[in-house]
């Protein structure tokens, strides 16, 4: 008996972890992020040794999903990466946790450290939920031999310019489109990106009723739709495989993407070198694109959040965005860190540099999700000629109150 109660004895010491005292962090990252910051975690764990991190890459495609199921079953990760949109919705979960007392007493972390379009995505009422962990906006890609031929030797500068430009592609040069506003892929930052250059609205009363009537977001709207009626964009993309394609073939000479493009454009076409380069949107009222990205946030119910605090500054530091950039190409968040000589002698990331100084936030609720989609259908039935457009911007702003049915109750309420 005794000889048997040792064998049992030895067997469950040969399967405990032995504690090592150290505090261990659960980070979720997404995507290419989550499976390229090791080499930062590493570094983190060599400066911080009574820190332990466990790292898990989530797939973009199902990070949503899976973040509100690990919401549901309370067992968000102590650290996670979220997109700039997302955050709203799981502030208003109380999911995460606001930062502003870490935010005072960091030498690292501050508003005047980045851009502040993109800081403020991180700010839901007076408080800070996130830190920029890198940055994402869309500016104008253009074949630059094309514009010259039409000539335009420079990308435009204005509305009226870039509406010219176009119409003198298509009459001037072999290319069959001007341009390509895409009404698959994300084609609700289009019609958004000319509603906050033109000083539009797209809510009013504190988010709370659609606002798509508004006079400049109607001019917005209707440059945007100009562009399919005068057959300056095509409706779809049967003509060319993909958007890399018809660029490189002079199908459309512009199109308005973000900063991932940049490498794909010189991996797929690397004979277009010199040809093509990015600019900054054309000026309406501003210059303003959508403030995009993902952000770092610390989940309410992490049980260590002095330590997680310490992993998301860490990652703020201009070294290790610099670092990060290597590993990823994102594009840092960091002001500071696009001193670095790969982006500072890189021209088409310079505009998106500059670029970045002018972005704006979406409406900072959980409900944007939802809203960007309506966008998306009904300026999709403007386009296809099953609306017109003041059919579309009132049906858009019906759905819209219906979405915002909830929040204007909580408001009432005096729960939000």
């Amino acid at each position: 008996m005794k000889w048997l109660l040792m064998l049992v004895w030895l067997a469950a010491s040969s399967c405990t972890v032995q504690d090592t005292g150290k505090v261990k962090l659960r980070f979720w990252a997404m995507g290419a992020e989550g499976e390229k910051v090791k080499p930062l975690i590493e570094k983190f764990q060599q400066e911080y040794p009574d820190i332990e991190v466990a790292v898990q890459a989530i797939p973009w495609g199902a990070a949503y999903e899976k973040l509100l199921t690990a919401y549901a079953g309370q067992a968000l990760p102590d650290v996670l990466q979220l997109g700039n949109t997302w955050i709203p919705q799981f502030a208003s979960l109380e999911a995460i946790l606001p930062l502003d007392a870490y935010i005072a007493g960091s030498a690292v972390v501050y508003p005047e450290a980045y851009f502040e379009g993109i800081w403020n995505t991180n700010i839901i009422g007076e408080k800070v939920y996130g830190v920029p962990w890198y940055v994402d906006t869309r500016l104008l890609f253009y074949r630059s031999d094309i514009l010259a031929d039409a000539g335009y030797p420079n990308p435009p500068q204005t509305w009226d310019e870039w509406k010219d430009v176009s119409r003198a592609i298509v009459a001037k040069t072999d290319s069959k489109y001007a341009a390509f506003f895409s009404l698959i892929f994300n084609d609700w930052q289009i019609p958004v990106i000319l509603i906050l250059s033109n000083g539009g609205k797209i809510l009013r009363d504190n988010f709370q009723y659609g606002a798509f009537d508004d006079p400049r977001t109607l001019e917005a709207l209707s440059f945007y739709i100009d562009f399919f009626r005068q057959g300056l964009v095509p409706r779809t993309m049967t003509e060319f495989a993909n958007i890399y394609q018809g660029f490189e073939r002079g199908d459309m000479a512009m199109m308005i993407t973000g900063p991932w493009n940049i490498a794909e454009m010189r991996l797929r076409a690397p004979e277009l070198a010199g040809r093509w380069t990015t600019a900054p949107m054309p000026v309406k009222e501003s210059r303003n694109s959508v403030a995009g990205g993902a952000s770092l946030v610390i989940s309410s119910g992490c049980p260590n959040p002095e330590q997680a605090w310490k992993l998301v500054e860490f990652m703020a530091r201009p070294d290790i965005q610099k670092t990060f950039f290597e590993l990823t190409n994102d594009m840092p968040s960091v002001k500071a860190a696009w001193e670095a000589p790969q982006l500072q002698e890189d021209r088409e990331a310079r505009a998106f540099f500059e670029q970045l100084t002018a972005v704006a936030p979406t409406p900072p609720i959980a409900e944007w999700e939802r809203i960007a989609v309506k966008i998306q259908e009904h300026m999709e039935r403007v386009v296809y000629g099953q609306l017109s457009l003041e059919e579309g911007v009132k049906n858009l702003n019906k759905d819209v109150d219906r979405i915002l049915e909830k929040r204007r109750w909580l408001l009432s309420k005096g729960l939000l």
